[in-house]
């Protein structure tokens, strides 16, 4: 194993604690979501919030055991771990899509997001070498291809909702700096969970106070 490596994998506890918490509290919220959608009874609630829910959940769950595990388990959950990144990215714009922005604008950037997703997915059989700045890439695009629809986010969330999430998303922009050198430096990618999970609690807040 390189030296880069061993940094990456000698943090491999703290890696699994901080998205064990993730794993914790994305239950809770995607529960919360979900019976505060179901009161309001409205459909398009309820499926964008128990996709939203789904997606933190897989997230933080694969990525808790892929850092928990070693031998051929942790290569498989290695791939798996890549793969719900962007399951992850797109189930967070999915209430916002099915919500929020509904109509042209909606199912706009709600296809273009999955479509992305799609894509990534199935860039990840390549080598690891060529696959991974690739994914940095389409992880920044998606996260940021938000502004297209800026304005009438801003019209429908309001100034204060689109704050929650633009704050979100300089989280996880942020974060992706140590995750794209965590096999430099040791820990950088329990910093890099730590910037993750603090983008989906501000995902969370601007979900569950400016979407429901």
């Amino acid at each position: 194993m390189s030296k880069g490596l061993q940094h990456m994998y000698h943090g491999e506890r703290f890696n699994a604690w901080t998205h064990l918490v993730g794993a914790v509290l994305a239950t809770i919220g995607a529960v919360w979501l979900l019976v505060l959608a179901g009161l309001g009874g409205d459909p398009r609630k309820i499926v964008g919030v128990a996709i939203y829910g789904f997606s933190l959940v897989v997230l933080y769950s694969i990525s808790t055991l892929y850092h928990s595990l070693r031998g051929r388990a942790k290569v498989v959950l290695r791939k798996l771990d890549h793969l719900s990144i962007y399951l992850m990215i797109a189930g967070s714009y999915t209430p916002f899509c099915l919500v929020t922005l509904q109509g042209a604008w909606g199912w706009t950037l709600f296809g273009i997001v999955w479509g992305l997703a799609v894509i990534g997915m199935l860039q990840e059989i390549k080598p690891r070498s060529e696959a991974r700045i690739l994914s940095i890439v389409i992880y920044a695009v998606m996260g940021w291809i938000v502004l297209i629809a800026v304005e009438p986010l801003i019209d429908a969330l309001g100034t204060p909702g689109f704050l929650w999430l633009a704050s979100g998303g300089v989280a996880y922009t942020v974060g992706i700096l140590f995750f794209a050198y965590d096999s430099r430096f040791r820990h950088w990618h329990g910093i890099w969970h730590l910037f993750v999970i603090a983008g989906s609690l501000l995902h969370f807040v601007a979900v569950w106070r400016y979407v429901l």
